[in-house]
């Protein structure tokens, strides 16, 4: 099973960017997926995850700024992120987990990461 993340690149402050990611292989179930950020220097850290139910997390200081949906169809997770300020720069990684085995256990997979620069 694989991530594939998409969306990322330079904008200025006040834009806006989508970032995409789905998982792709055969025989899996998805769980929970969310995006983490980690700028340099720095700690991954959650942004904001959502469940398969579709309940959602988001860290304090983007909340009404970035809006997380998924497609549970499609195993594709969404991050809209508006308003973007350059402390939103970093590298933003796609996180689920993911079972193999019919939903016995859950594992988690990551992505590669994508890049979003916001310039002041």
């Amino acid at each position: 099973v694989q991530l594939q993340a998409s969306g990322g690149g330079l904008v200025q402050a006040g834009g806006s960017l989508r970032l995409s990611c789905a998982a792709s292989g055969s025989r899996f179930r998805v769980n929970t997926m969310g995006w983490y950020r980690q700028a340099p220097g720095e700690q991954r850290e959650l942004v904001a995850d959502i469940t398969r139910g579709g309940k959602i997390n988001y860290v304090d200081s983007r909340k009404g700024r970035f809006t997380i949906s998924r497609d549970s169809a499609k195993n594709t997770v969404y991050l809209q992120m508006n308003s973007l300020k350059p402390e939103d720069s970093g590298v933003y990684y796609c996180n689920a987990d993911i079972s193999t085995d019919g939903g016995i256990k859950f594992h988690d997979y990551w992505g590669k990461g994508t890049l979003v620069t916001v310039s002041s």
